[in-house]
């Protein structure tokens, strides 16, 4: 490019402008793909701390099967999901997952495990990574790295592989990749890379390719726990609210009982590990007034709790999502730093660092031992939890210190924590319950916080979803703080809520009708310079023509509503007539007015490269160069055509690589 005795240095040379008037059009039927068919729909759910898949023919849509169980299993702990956990080789091939990756791992013996990369709760890490990218690395057990991407496509891999093979066992012949629909879930508060990451793990795990992207659908957790809350009738859910006192027994004396008996009731037909849906809308949504009546999805699991408020659309029952989704890392893995923290607190935090390292087996068994207690706590339980210390630990302290465990208890002055002689750490309720506080404190908060919002009135319906939603004190609190306002509602196989959602998802992805946009996006564009309205530093001259450089030309605004594959089209005009290869930059914010692509926190993240070279010389002198963007999905697409030629390029928006 010619320089140009102007202030501005163009930032990606955008070279177009748009052509007035800018229209929006709303063609919803302009790209109907051709539906592809598939033969079932296998839906994963990725979790912090556990994972599990489900299917459905697409045959019989309303029955819903949870996959097989796994060997393993924890006493304590349900086991239709597997622990999210992944061991690999000391070359760094795949070794196992699940419990049978914790299981080997726990029984090498410690001069070997050392060289084994073992993984545990490593999906939090693309939450909290500001810069995710392709190249982020994840770190095992053992402090060594492994990149984050590979560890995912393993895991993804794995779950494909076990799918299938328990498809082609239950059909009797091979069941092919192509025949399958996939769908992965994440939480709808992960910001876009991390939505983009888990789909480009799938395609190095070879369940759908770029060329073939309809394949995997990105579910979002809450989405997926609503569409199968609608399904809900009245005997497959606990309302916390109908728990009046009775006979003098007070509603927290209920609490565990309802679950009790749910559970029962689940565990009698877990034989069959197939769910039923019937095609309906149950029976509590009749009470929903349409238009007005919302409700609330909370979704608390290991690692993150995720809130969306939805309106349910009659006749046919389909979703508006009325508050972007909301939340954050409140997740039951706090409750484990809490629990970590005070063994700190107890041995010092130079011995817990140094146990961690040295025996990494042990460390993850004192963590199993504390999870099944930790599942045991209840508001109203009067009787310690005893969690038993890992001989290692006991062993490996005594040498550390030159004193024992017992003496460390009584030396510190923790007084709700008590030795056993069976070798247990003995903690009363109280103490138990503490580890809870600070993370459902934040829950509620948070929670109350959405309530506030103006957007949010009218809540009809509170579920609560996820594997935290198990626990009575979390139920406790959100019926305490929120009973009065709304009911609160359990599902009884709450653990397995996101799991059949996802696969209703997946079976009719256009049951959600309207999302919210969680950003803003827009192409960087030249306007016609205007004295006095733009700053001076933004003036570029080119060719005799004043141009204000670097602006941002909006295509949608954060929170805004968006339809299902909604398309938003803008015409453009090379802002020299002659240039032949056109340059679209697209730019995405959280911010909602952005006047500028230089304005912090906006970022680059697509471009669109139309070469017209070669084509036909006598084309108008104004080319129309048309821009889309679709919108509504969990991924978004980018098109640029140009009108005269009608030749067009494409892109999916990309938030890694930029």
């Amino acid at each position: 490019t010619s320089t140009y005795s102007s202030p501005a240095k163009s930032l990606g040379d955008p070279g177009i402008t748009p052509l007035s008037p800018s229209h929006i059009v709303k063609d919803s039927d302009a790209d109907d793909a051709v539906e592809q068919l598939f033969l079932v729909v296998v839906a994963i759910d990725f979790g912090t701390t556990s994972s599990g898949y489900a299917y459905s023919f697409t045959k019989e849509p309303e029955c819903i099967h949870v996959m097989r169980r796994w060997e393993g299993g924890d006493p304590g702990v349900s086991n239709q999901k597997t622990p999210t956990t992944i061991l690999l080789t000391p070359e760094r091939k795949f070794h196992s997952f699940g419990y049978a990756a914790r299981d080997f791992y726990h029984d090498l013996d410690p001069t070997e495990s050392k060289h084994w990369l073992y993984f545990e709760k490593f999906k939090m890490k693309l939450h909290t990574t500001g810069n995710l990218t392709m190249e982020t690395d994840l770190t095992a057990a053992n402090g060594k790295k492994v990149k984050a991407l590979e560890i995912f496509a393993y895991a993804l891999q794995f779950f494909k592989e076990q799918a299938l093979k328990e498809l082609s066992d239950q059909g009797g012949s091979d069941f092919e990749n192509t025949e399958v629909r996939w769908v992965i879930t994440v939480p709808a508060i992960w910001k876009q890379p991390a939505k983009q990451f888990m789909r480009q793990a799938a395609y190095k795990a070879g369940m759908a390719s770029p060329e073939n992207p309809e394949q995997l659908i990105i579910a979002l957790e809450p989405e997926a726990a609503s569409i199968y809350c609608r399904k809900l009738r009245l005997h497959q859910m606990i309302d916390l609210s109908s728990r009046a006192p009775v006979n003098g027994y007070s509603a927290s004396d209920t609490i565990g009982t309802g679950f009790t008996q749910a559970k029962e009731h689940v565990r009698r037909n877990r034989q069959s590990r197939t769910f039923l849906v019937e095609n309906v809308i149950g029976e509590i949504w009749s009470e929903l007034e349409e238009g007005s009546d919302r409700y609330i999805v909370v979704d608390s699991g290991g690692g993150t709790v995720d809130i969306t408020v939805h309106q349910i659309r009659l006749p046919e029952g389909h979703l508006k999502e009325l508050y972007k989704a909301t939340g954050g890392p409140y997740g039951s893995l706090g409750v484990d730093y809490e629990f970590e923290k005070l063994l700190c607190k107890i041995f010092g935090e130079d011995f817990i660092e140094q146990f961690k390292i040295k025996r990494p087996a042990a460390w993850v068994d004192l963590m199993i031992a504390f999870e099944s207690r930790k599942r045991a706590a209840a508001p109203d339980r009067t009787n310690p939890l005893n969690i038993t210390l890992p001989f290692s630990f006991i062993d490996y302290y005594k040498k550390f210190r030159g004193h024992s465990v017992e003496h460390a208890l009584r030396k510190s002055n923790v007084d709700f924590v008590k030795w056993s002689s069976q070798g247990m750490l003995r903690m009363s309720p109280d103490a138990m319950n503490a580890l809870f506080k600070p993370t459902i404190d934040q829950i509620i908060q948070h929670l109350s916080d959405v309530f506030d919002k103006p957007e949010v009135t009218n809540v009809k319906f509170l579920f609560l979803v996820g594997g935290f939603a198990e626990s009575p004190l979390l139920q406790q609190a959100v019926q305490s703080a929120f009973g009065s306002r709304c009911r609160v509602i359990i599902p009884q196989d709450v653990g397995l809520t996101i799991l059949k959602g996802a696969v209703l998802f997946g079976l009719d992805p256009a049951v959600i009708k309207v999302r919210r946009s969680p950003l803003t996006y827009g192409v960087g564009v030249l306007n016609r310079f205007v004295e006095g309205k733009h700053p001076p530093e933004k003036l570029l001259v080119k060719d005799g023509t004043r141009w204000c450089t670097d602006v941002f030309d909006k295509f949608i605004s954060a929170d805004q509503s968006v339809a299902l594959g909604e398309t938003v089209t803008r015409s453009y005009t090379p802002a020299k007539p002659s240039q032949l290869v056109i340059v679209i930059n697209i730019y995405s914010s959280e911010q909602d007015n952005v006047s500028f692509i230089t304005e912090s926190g906006v970022k680059k993240c697509g471009t669109l490269r139309l070469d017209l070279t070669g084509t036909d010389a006598s084309v108008p002198n104004r080319r129309e160069i048309k821009t889309l963007m679709q919108f509504g999905d969990t991924e978004i697409k980018a098109m640029a055509i140009d009108v005269a030629t009608s030749k067009s390029v494409k892109v999916g928006i990309d938030f890694l690589n930029y």
